[in-house]
């Protein structure tokens, strides 16, 4: 059987590499091994932040969900669950910016959950 040699297979993986570290300073960009090291440390950052800054908003959206059925004599939970009961799907995102902008939407969804409880 024939040798078979990698050096178009390095050479593509290589140019990836180092096109991915465009902008780095210094060895960064240009030596491979220093290039690897860089661009496999940033992706695995920008994954954790990616999934850290929809953590974030979750939470963000929650706050502003519980104020405003604060603001309207209920708690979040409570509302999360008449909302659940009363058959009622929406999302986080979209609860917390009726809050801000459509308060009026809001209260009326805040009566449906009180009386599916």
């Amino acid at each position: 059987m024939a040798r078979i040699k990698t050096g178009v297979t390095a050479h593509r993986r290589h140019k990836h590499i180092l096109k991915l570290a465009k902008g780095y300073r210094g060895a960064k960009s240009k030596q491979f091994k220093k290039a690897n090291e860089t661009v496999m440390k940033a992706l695995y950052y920008a994954r954790r932040d990616m999934r850290a800054k929809k953590r974030g908003f979750r939470s963000l959206w929650i706050a502003r969900i519980n104020a405003a059925t604060r603001a309207n004599g209920m708690s979040y939970s409570r509302f999360i669950c008449g909302l659940t009961k009363a058959g009622i799907a929406l999302d986080r995102k979209v609860l917390a910016d009726m809050a801000i902008f459509d308060a009026a939407a809001f209260s009326k969804l805040v009566e449906t959950a009180k009386a599916s409880l």
